[in-house]
């Protein structure tokens, strides 16, 4: 219950942020154009407070339904003008040049982009905790293997791109892996090894891949620690074996170990059976017998020692100087823009399923869920979250900012503004288009969850 709550409340939040943003935009740049603006409203349907504030008395709405805000500007398509004086006629928007109803109409995607960059320039200011790039020991018959890679590398750059942290080594490599291409990765192997360049084909992934775990699929994981013994419980099947804090387990029953998840993974499917483990004590081997407990856990018996192991991966604080972080927050804005509008490409040709089109009830567990991590995670998510919000509604959708675009650019190409008869017949269909891809949406939502 606790868990449905804080997701409400993050949802609550985020959408309340960017819909404010995002109309704010709007209302900014119509002041600015000189457009009478009468009401400005978070959420929809009915108000259920206001207030009118400044020389135009303009009223600050909240109305009931939060999916979304609006701006009201005079408009002659909406309102009866002949009480009007001549200055408020100049003030009527489809009275404004047409350059003008572009600005006011675009203002409002671009001020969420504007959001993104800004919450991305605070995040890599501040810096963010992030695992370096070090690579798991890598699986035989995968891509990097084939390439070269085995495990231990830690990745310098992608395609000459320097990157310090494995989310930029990820996001690199998916924005390849979009396009079929390949790239070239340094790395920096042990000082024995030296340092190493490897070219990785990424023509091999299907689409199918790029909606899971696509690096899992190459072969490249992120380093573990060492299975470094932490605190062993007393009285537990590690105690009774002889296992002491600081051990390093080099080995069980004869198989060498490579981190800690291998470690937990080999004790876990030996419930009642006794393990012979070679550790690193204070610089001798020394050979243990440990017979873990068997624990139900989802209707299946798992093997459990009772002792601490770390978690954490290599981790740095990856922050950056203001004008790369302004550089760096630009770049992802525009990278993660052009991302999406080429993965909706592909779910319009069929490439990409339309099952990955999520709706509010995935979304809200998102929220919680980076909002339970801490406060980088959920800024991150409002980010990437506005900069969905600003591509969708450049969409050449009628009823969306885009399908005005689209109209305003009609009138600028043939010198005269689209027939309302035309326009009518767009709105309906622009908003069967939306009410379609929302059913969409929720029927995938319903489906995740009960899968």
């Amino acid at each position: 219950m606790l868990a449905i709550l804080q997701s409400a409340v993050a949802i609550i939040v985020a959408f309340g942020v960017l819909i404010i943003v995002h109309e704010l935009g709007h209302y900014t740049v119509a002041r600015w154009c000189g457009v009478k603006v009468l009401r400005f409203s978070v959420g929809m349907g009915k108000i259920i407070y206001s207030r009118r504030i400044g020389p135009d008395q303009t009223e600050w709405a909240l109305s009931v339904l939060p999916l979304g805000g609006y701006v009201k500007m005079l408009d002659a398509r909406e309102q009866d003008l002949q009480n009007l004086s001549a200055a408020d006629l100049a003030r009527e928007f489809t009275r404004q040049m047409v350059w003008r109803r572009i600005a006011i109409v675009a203002a409002g995607p671009v001020a969420n982009f504007l959001l993104a960059i800004a919450l991305f320039f605070g995040l890599y200011l501040h810096g963010v905790p992030e695992p370096i790039p070090r690579l798991r020991t890598v699986a035989q018959q995968t891509i990097a293997y084939q390439a070269g890679l085995r495990g231990g590398e830690l990745v310098t750059a992608v395609d000459g791109q320097p990157i310090r942290i494995w989310s930029d080594l990820r996001w690199k490599l998916l924005q390849a892996a979009v396009e079929h291409g390949s790239v070239r990765l340094d790395a920096d192997r042990s000082a024995a090894r030296g340092h190493m360049v490897v070219d990785l084909p990424l023509s091999s992934l299907s689409t199918k891949d790029l909606e899971g775990d696509f690096m899992g699929r190459l072969g490249l994981e992120l380093a573990r620690p060492k299975a470094v013994v932490g605190k062993v419980a007393p009285d537990g099947p590690a105690m009774r074996g002889g296992l002491r804090a600081g051990d390093l387990v080099m080995a069980v029953d004869g198989k060498p170990i490579a981190d800690q998840t291998e470690f937990r993974d080999m004790v876990r499917a030996a419930p009642g059976r006794t393990l012979q483990l070679e550790v690193m004590r204070a610089g001798q081997n020394v050979l243990l017998k440990v017979t873990p407990d068997a624990m139900g856990e989802n209707g299946h018996a798992v093997g459990l020692i009772k002792v601490e192991l770390p978690v954490a991966p290599e981790m740095i604080l990856a922050d950056e100087s203001p004008v790369h972080a302004l550089e760096k927050a630009v770049q992802r804005t525009w990278e993660t823009s052009v991302l999406q509008v080429k993965m909706i490409g592909k779910m319009i040709t069929g490439e990409v399923s339309w099952k990955n089109i999520s709706g509010p009830i995935t979304i809200a567990d998102y929220a919680g869920q980076s909002a339970r991590v801490g406060a980088v995670s959920y800024v991150s998510f409002i980010a990437f979250i506005s900069i969905i919000l600003g591509v969708m509604n450049l969409l050449p959708i009628p009823v969306l900012d885009g399908g005005l675009l689209l109209y305003y650019s009609l009138e600028v190409l043939t010198g005269r503004p689209v027939s309302e008869r035309f326009n009518e017949i767009a709105q309906r269909a622009g908003l069967a288009i939306l009410m379609t891809l929302m059913i969409v949406a929720v029927f995938n939502d319903i489906a995740r969850h009960m899968s």
